[in-house]
C-alpha cells in the first residue's frame, strides 16, 4: 500500500473512464471503467495546433450536462517548450474530443517521446481534461489512488497493478479534474519493477500544474 505524500508546493494519475483512454489505440495507458458509452468519440489524427491569442476561445468539447465548461485545453494550453524539456515529443500530439453527454474529456496523447536506448527512457503519455469531480474519480478508482497534492493542489495518485508501468495524477481543477497518464516503455525483456513506473513523472506533473486554472 502506498503511503499519501504531497510534491511541490509547501508540501513538498490514470483512473476511472477507461472508454476515453482506451480509444486512443496506439496508447497502452488505460483507466479504469465506467462503462464505454457507444458514442464514444475516437481520436483525431495528429495536426498541428497553435496556441490560441484570444481568451475566450470556443471549446473543442461541450455537453448538455450541465457541467462546468472545461477551460483548460491539453493541446493548445501546454507549451511543446515543455513538454520537449521533459523529453516528450510535441510533434507526436494528437488532439482528443470525448462528448459523452453526460460529461466530457478533451486531451492530448503523445505517440512519441525523444528516446535514446540507455540514456532517455521511452514512455507513452496522455493529458486529459474532464469535468468531473474529483470526488468522483475517488469513489471510482479509490482501490488504486491515494490521496495527495501537487504544488498544493488537492490531486491523487494512482498506480493500478493491473497496468503494468502506468503511473497517473489527477489534478482538482476549476471545472472538475485534469488527469495525467504516463506509461512506461522498457527497451528490455525485464519485467519493470513497480517503483519505478512513476520515476520523475512528479516533476513533469508539478511543471504542468501551473498552467491549470484553480
Amino acid at each position: 500500500m502506498l503511503a499519501s505524500a504531497a510534491i511541490g508546493g509547501s508540501g513538498g494519475r490514470v483512473g476511472g473512464w477507461s472508454c476515453v483512454v482506451r480509444a486512443v489505440a496506439s496508447l497502452a495507458v488505460v483507466v479504469t471503467a465506467v462503462g464505454c458509452a457507444s458514442g464514444a468519440a475516437t481520436p483525431s489524427e495528429p495536426e498541428a495546433v497553435e496556441t490560441p491569442t484570444s481568451t475566450t476561445r470556443t471549446p473543442r468539447v461541450v455537453d448538455d450536462s450541465g457541467r462546468p465548461q472545461i477551460t483548460f485545453d491539453p493541446c493548445l494550453d501546454i507549451p511543446d517548450e515543455l513538454l520537449a524539456s521533459s523529453d516528450f515529443d510535441p510533434r507526436s500530439k494528437g488532439p482528443i474530443e470525448m462528448p459523452m453527454g453526460t460529461y466530457s474529456f478533451l486531451g492530448c496523447d503523445y505517440r512519441g517521446t525523444l528516446h535514446i536506448p540507455g540514456v532517455l527512457s521511452s514512455y507513452s503519455l496522455i493529458i486529459l481534461s474532464g469535468n468531473v469531480t474529483l470526488e468522483e474519480e475517488l469513489a471510482k478508482n479509490g482501490h488504486v489512488a491515494i490521496e495527495t497534492t501537487v504544488n498544493g493542489r488537492r490531486a491523487l495518485q494512482e498506480i493500478d497493478p493491473s497496468l503494468k508501468g502506468s503511473c497517473a495524477y489527477v489534478l482538482q481543477s476549476s471545472f472538475g479534474i485534469v488527469i495525467l497518464s504516463r506509461i512506461y516503455h522498457a527497451d528490455h525483456s525485464r519485467a519493470v519493477p513497480q517503483h519505478e513506473w512513476c520515476a520523475g513523472f512528479a516533476d513533469f506533473v508539478m511543471a504542468i500544474e501551473p498552467l491549470i486554472e484553480k
